[in-house]
């Protein structure tokens, strides 16, 4: 535990990623073979769960310190993190440790099963063990929310440094549904088995946003474009009679899309479709709105009235396996001609549909196409060049995401909110409204878009303009508008407003417009009707 509570003070005193990398790379190097492999599960989201409740160790935190439970209460928000507010008010360990990372996530992980009087007299001894910046670990570790701020991408850099090992196939192999219970560092990474894990996805390739005119990329003969659509990123992978569907975040979904399982009588073994999950509307060869698909993402099963109702296809615009043979290196021309040629035997009725590649001969042919893209439920246009592998990760160069301006409005903020880690001491999540006749009618929220220039200037604000509190919230005088940005508008029976949006945030601080000339509910009702 030591080590990794150093590791994870360097990587927390730098934004350099040279100096990440050099920490990571000298970690792996050294480190036991199995906090090697729990530190790459932890790097990649694979966190123990909640063995303990926040409630619990708040109560025993403050009974331990010999404080108030509310002045802990209150010194939490100060502090924004749970975990860090435990670590600074506990006393001075009286005892010390020389145990692992891995010993303890197995300790925390067996907590679980105690009587709660049990859990108790075990967090306070390793409380009771530990000096504070591993207390800190031990704490974020214990409430299921550890993070520490290093991509993939840097972990598997520093892997490769340390291993040898090249970083696109550390990449491949570090994708799954593997654990440390079931693998060791040297399966996983070092002597893999391929035929192990046949549900195993390919590392996604992830655009680029296309800020820069569209002219800068050259002759537009050497270039594919297609629709990008609002869906969840997804690999259906075809191996050894069965099948498999990931998300992009490495979320095995197979149960929650089963009419995907009847492409299997289609597609060959041995084949992996790169593409977007849809809810399709049949009549209309048209998705549906994002609202319909997320209906579905959260649960397991899906109950027949929502299968019926948001009905799925993959619309697939590449093809990384084909015939058991990885072809990621091939051009996407070729890719792409095959992928077609193996759609052309999927019937019609089947839940799959190409991704159309767009014809333009000019940019400006395919900058029209690209504006009218919201008419198809689509969020722009997609950008690869005909001669480019599929890469790993996020690179630049040879795929951009050229997408249509967001939507925008302008509202009054009415409710701010303390953010967390080293924004605790900033209001940084606000609920903004607009106008109803005289009232003001919330509709959303939004944390990011500010410089932490505006974010201190807001807050000075609204510790001056504060009119009631409800606990962490304070509602403030409705005086400042901002610009809210946003991809998407649907209908919804959670929210006051009736409306929800996707992906708000504020776009700009509207400093030269008043309260009274913010937008209305009736221009959300416009945007639903155009857009919903």
């Amino acid at each position: 535990m030591k080590r990794f509570a150093a590791l994870f003070t360097a990587l927390d005193q730098t934004t350099k990623t040279n100096a990440k990398v050099d920490a990571l790379a000298d970690y792996f190097s050294t480190a036991p073979v199995e906090d090697r492999l729990w530190t790459m599960a932890l790097l990649s989201g694979r966190r123990p769960k909640r063995t303990v409740t926040a409630t619990r160790l708040r109560e025993w935190a403050a009974e331990v310190s010999g404080i108030p439970l509310w002045l802990f209460e209150e010194s939490y928000p100060i502090v924004g993190d749970l975990a860090e507010t435990i670590a600074l008010v506990l006393p001075e360990p009286r005892n010390a440790s020389d145990r692992t990372l891995g010993d303890w996530i197995g300790e925390i992980r067996a907590l679980s099963a105690l009587p709660d009087e049990d859990r108790k007299t075990r967090v306070l001894a390793a409380w009771d063990a530990l000096p504070k910046i591993e207390r800190f670990v031990f704490n974020k570790l214990i409430t299921g929310g550890f993070r520490m701020g290093v991509s993939q991408k840097l972990m598997t850099r520093a892997l490769s440094r340390a291993t040898g090992v090249e970083e696109p196939e550390l990449a491949h192999r570090l994708m799954g549904d593997w654990s440390p219970d079931r693998t060791t560092f040297d399966a996983l990474v070092l002597t893999p088995d391929p035929g192990s894990d046949l549900s195993k996805p390919y590392p996604f390739y992830l655009a680029y946003q296309l800020d820069d005119p569209v002219e800068t990329l050259g002759d537009p003969s050497d270039w594919a474009a297609e629709h990008k659509w609002d869906g969840i990123r997804g690999q259906l992978i075809l191996r050894g009679g069965q099948h498999f569907a990931w998300s992009r975040g490495e979320e095995l979904m197979t149960d929650r899309f089963p009419e995907l399982a009847t492409l299997t009588d289609f597609l060959p073994d041995g084949t992996v479709l790169d593409g977007e999950v849809l809810a399709w509307d049949s009549a209309t060869e048209l998705p549906m709105s994002f609202n319909a698909l997320q209906k579905r993402i959260g649960r397991k099963t899906v109950p027949k009235a929502l299968l019926a109702g948001a009905p799925v296809i993959l619309r697939a615009y590449d093809l990384l396996e084909h015939e058991g043979a990885d072809i990621r290196a091939l051009p996407f021309s070729e890719r792409r001609a095959r992928l077609h040629a193996l759609a052309e035997a999927v019937p019609d009725d089947m839940p799959l549909r190409l991704s159309p590649l767009l014809d333009f001969d000019t940019w400006g042919s395919l900058a029209a196409t690209r504006e009218a893209s919201r008419a198809i439920g689509a969020e722009g246009v997609m950008l690869k060049r005909l001669d480019s592998p599929y890469r790993d990760g996020r690179r630049k160069g040879d795929w951009w995401k050229w997408k249509v301006d967001p939507l925008t409005i302008d509202a009054v903020m009415i409710y701010a909110q303390s953010g967390h880690g080293r924004r605790a001491n900033l209001f940084t999540d606000f609920t903004f409204a607009v106008w109803e006749g005289e009232a003001l009618v919330p509709f959303t929220k939004a944390y990011s878009g500010l410089t932490d220039a505006e974010f201190r200037s807001i807050t000075a604000w609204v510790r001056k303009n504060t009119l009631e509190r409800y606990g962490p919230v304070r509602a403030v005088k409705p005086h400042h508008v901002f610009e809210i940005a946003f991809e998407g508008i649907q209908q919804s029976t959670r929210h006051k407003s009736g409306v929800a949006l996707r992906f708000p945030r504020m776009a700009r601080w509207r400093t030269d417009k008043p309260a009274s000339e913010a937008n209305t509910m009736e221009d959300l009702r416009a945007m639903l009707a155009a857009y919903g």
